[in-house]
């Protein structure tokens, strides 16, 4: 990794080990490095936002705080070996660098075990809507609804000072930490077969896009349209009481984000080759209900059940070919924010001269939903 990437990414996971109960920083810095502060360009000192919070939510989801520690490197902190370890930790991070992705600016890294991943979220209006907004109902639906399609954000991280790097765009101000649905994507089967992973991040194509609408796209260059949503022309084939569930989700999660007035969210949908996911006789049974003490994510490779499946460790084709998983992300574009009536009103004014109709980010929230639910039921195909 770069240096800049690495020192954004030994940031984050110093502040995930070594900050206090109440998320503030373990260490008060003296009155000279807080004034010497604001000239740093990629290290950024954090603090974890309701940690209380997001620790609460980690039991409901049976995240073993030791597993999910470990996972940022807590033993080579932690570790009666942890001065010897500590050069080893120099030369084999904990956080692997996946670039930056999509239009907002984002950093992504991923835990060196694949477990989770750690998603920066540079823009102000974005992360102080799903702080002070989002937050709160987001924890209440997770917990009442442990199945929901809403991806499992396990922290979140603020800078607790201004820096000349986050002036110049260097040092994202925000991060979250989510689970990888792609768990398992990289790890050798055990038969040394190459596993067949696929996936696809998914919104409603039929809103206006300009890189794609305007002049038909010649506009735009190639890497910027590689950007955009992607295209889904094949079926997820279910049975019938898989697809009335998976639509019941879809329905209650978006119903959520919707009552929160959030747009311009989209599925991240995963196909994965049948043969590479272990076989549930390898899995504990669980009665219906039952959870599994497992930690989560799951230790074996690739991400498959504890019994009963789920749409985050995989739900089996109608006709066991293939398995699914899926997760709804990037709920952190609310309507009513100063930036997204800008927006508006600039998508309004181009309507008057070409009506193309709203973006996926100018439209009302209940149209989003509408059309992201036909999205999804589109590329449902059941079994008869």
């Amino acid at each position: 990794m770069a240096r800049r990437e690495v020192l954004i990414a030994r940031s984050v996971v110093y502040a995930i080990l070594t900050t206090l109960p109440t998320g503030e920083p373990a260490h008060k810095p003296s009155f000279i490095s807080r004034a010497l502060r604001i000239f740093r360009l990629f290290w950024l000192t954090f603090r974890l936002v309701q940690p209380d919070l997001f620790r609460a939510l980690r039991g409901v989801w049976q995240i073993q705080e030791k597993d999910y520690r470990a996972s940022f490197g807590a033993e080579s902190i932690d570790g009666p070996t942890a001065r010897k370890k500590k050069k080893q930790n120099k030369k084999n991070d904990v956080l692997e660098s996946m670039g930056d992705m999509g239009y907002s600016g984002s950093t992504f890294f991923q835990t060196s075990d694949g477990a989770y991943l750690v998603k920066s979220v540079p823009r102000h209006f974005e992360h102080d809507f799903f702080k002070n907004e989002l937050l709160l109902p987001y924890a209440e639906h997770m917990k009442e609804n442990p199945e929901s399609l809403l991806v499992r954000i396990t922290d979140m991280l603020e800078r607790t000072h201004k820096s000349i790097g986050e002036f110049l765009g260097l040092a994202p101000s925000h991060h979250i930490v989510m689970e990888n649905i792609l768990y398992g994507q990289n790890h050798a089967s055990a038969d040394g077969r190459e596993r067949k992973w696929e996936s696809w991040d998914l919104k409603p194509m039929s809103f206006f896009y300009p890189e794609r609408d305007i002049a038909g796209g010649a506009l735009a260059t190639e890497a910027t349209k590689s950007k955009l949503a992607d295209e889904f022309n094949d079926k997820v084939r279910l049975t019938k009481e898989d697809a009335a569930r998976f639509r019941e989700l879809l329905k209650k999660d978006t119903k959520l984000l919707a009552d929160n007035n959030t747009v311009d969210y989209s599925l991240f949908l995963v196909r994965i080759s049948a043969a590479d996911v272990s076989s549930p006789e390898d899995q504990p049974r669980l009665e219906p209900g039952q959870e599994s003490n497992e930690p989560i994510p799951p230790s074996q490779p690739p991400f498959s059940p504890p019994n009963p499946p789920s749409w985050r460790t995989g739900i089996l084709s109608s006709d066991g070919k293939e398995v699914y998983r899926a997760a709804i992300l990037d709920f952190f574009w609310a309507k009513h924010t100063v930036h997204a009536k800008v927006m508006t009103g600039l998508v309004n004014g181009y309507n008057l001269i070409d009506e193309q109709g709203p973006m996926s980010i100018t439209a009302e929230s209940t149209e989003y939903r509408d059309r992201f639910l036909e999205m999804c039921e589109e590329f449902v195909e059941v079994e008869e």
